[in-house]
């Protein structure tokens, strides 16, 4: 697999940390590389249901987000992103407060598939859900961006020396 270039997933995670949807929901994207993703919500009133607990949809979210960052980073195709295509999920126990903490990890990328993972738990690493999700990878699906990203890959020696 090629080199990911350290500025491009710094740009990329700047860019999903300001976007709309993460910010409603106050999710933030920690850390991602090939294979993995690492998400968090701190908790909010705005994120429970009517009976006082984190709503499904939020778990949802996160997971969706997780196994989506967990494959990213290994689409080989500097133009190409993905989207949901499948997502199915498990409520394991509920939360009503504190951090929701989403560790994603890609179990297997193809030329037009990904499928994934996630596990979330809170701060005391109490399992609270796990889900899958696969993803159709969309070859000419850029991110939505006004300043042009860097490289994502390293440039290799042979490259180099050319």
């Amino acid at each position: 697999m090629k080199k990911l270039n350290a500025e491009y997933v710094q740009r990329v995670n700047q860019l999903v940390n300001s976007c709309p949807y993460f910010e409603l929901l106050s999710m933030k994207l920690l850390e991602a590389g090939p294979g993995f993703s690492l998400l968090e919500i701190d908790l909010a009133e705005k994120h429970l249901q009517p009976f006082g607990f984190v709503h499904g949809g939020v778990f949802a979210s996160i997971i969706d987000a997780a196994a989506f960052w967990s494959i990213f980073y290994e689409i080989e195709n500097r133009n190409a992103g993905a989207t949901t295509v499948d997502l199915k999920l498990n409520y394991l126990a509920p939360a009503a407060a504190g951090k929701l903490i989403a560790r994603g990890s890609r179990i297997k990328l193809g030329k037009t598939l990904g499928y994934g993972e996630a596990r979330v738990t809170d701060e005391n690493g109490k399992l609270l859900a796990h889900g899958t999700s696969t993803l159709m990878i969309l070859p000419n699906n850029t991110l939505a961006t006004d300043q042009p990203l860097p490289s994502k890959f390293r440039a290799s020696r042979s490259e180099l020396k050319n």
